[in-house]
């Protein structure tokens, strides 16, 4: 029985490892995973006022240095992912920065229980989720590169 079953689990793979074990594929799940950054980047370029009444709304002070940090942090650590240029170095940066930013915006426990606290408890959560991928994504880059500087 246990054959039989890797037999299917190794078929399946092998349907699914073209598509999905892809370079291709890898760097889309790059993409999506620093998609909210490069959005988050770009528009505080853009809507720089925007970006200093987000600082000044969480209190970070100065605004305009606070700014300019998270512009270079978002939109460099997402572009060290996608071209791969110290891509361990982007996603723990990316990382940290995720896991500072939900417990200043997203403290749900201070929230009385509604709707509001609700899905401030699941963008937590979901910021949680980034950061695990973040975290994997620096896991396997650095075992990438040690197995290739070993060789």
């Amino acid at each position: 029985m246990n054959t039989s079953s890797t037999s299917f689990s190794e078929r399946l793979a092998n349907l699914a490892r073209p598509v999905f074990g892809s370079a291709a594929m890898r760097w889309l799940a790059y993409l999506g995973l620093c998609a909210a950054y490069l959005q988050g980047g770009f528009n505080k370029l853009t809507d720089f006022n925007g970006a200093l009444g987000e600082m000044t709304h969480f209190g970070l002070q100065p605004a305009a240095l606070f700014a300019v940090l998270v512009i270079v942090l978002e939109l460099g650590a997402s572009a060290m992912i996608l071209t791969g240029k110290l891509r361990w170095l982007g996603a723990l940066a990316l990382a940290a920065f995720t896991l500072m930013a939900t417990f200043l915006a997203l403290r749900y426990w201070e929230l009385p229980a509604g709707p509001e606290r609700f899905g401030a408890a699941n963008s937590f959560y979901e910021h949680l989720g980034l950061i695990g991928g973040f975290l994997l994504v620096a896991w396997l880059d650095l075992q990438k590169n040690h197995k290739h500087h070993r060789a």
